[in-house]
């Protein structure tokens, strides 16, 4: 991961915020399971020791449904899910950073996957 940088980032009330290392040189994941095609995320996922969460441990809460294997976190302020964290495929913990709450991010640089979520 020789593209692998540092971005910060958060909810919309400024609540949770938290920096994590991503590599967005590679495609971010557009998923069209029932919760992300709702809220609109796009994702980068990291391993969990590249996630750090600076504040807002107290606001977050936990959302889970299908499998219960990813816990959708959002700020109980302001209703932004910012990040998630579970565990990936290879059965590693994992953060799945909205790249959409970023500071800066400008989106129309980053390429996209589309992920069939929605059969799993």
């Amino acid at each position: 991961m020789s593209d692998l940088k540092s971005y910060e980032g958060g909810c919309h009330c400024g609540a949770v915020r938290y920096e994590a290392k991503l590599n967005l040189s590679e495609p971010v994941i557009s998923c069209n399971c029932s919760i992300c095609q709702k809220s609109g995320t796009m994702l980068s996922f990291t391993p969990v020791e590249n996630f750090t969460l600076r504040s807002g441990q107290d606001v977050l809460t936990n959302y889970q449904f299908n499998k219960k294997v990813i816990h959708h976190l959002f700020c109980s302020k302001c209703g932004v899910r910012s990040f998630a964290r579970g565990v990936g495929p290879d059965g590693k913990e994992m953060a799945a950073v909205n790249v959409r709450c970023l500071d800066g991010m400008d989106l129309t640089t980053l390429k996209s996957f589309q992920f069939n979520g929605r059969d799993l």
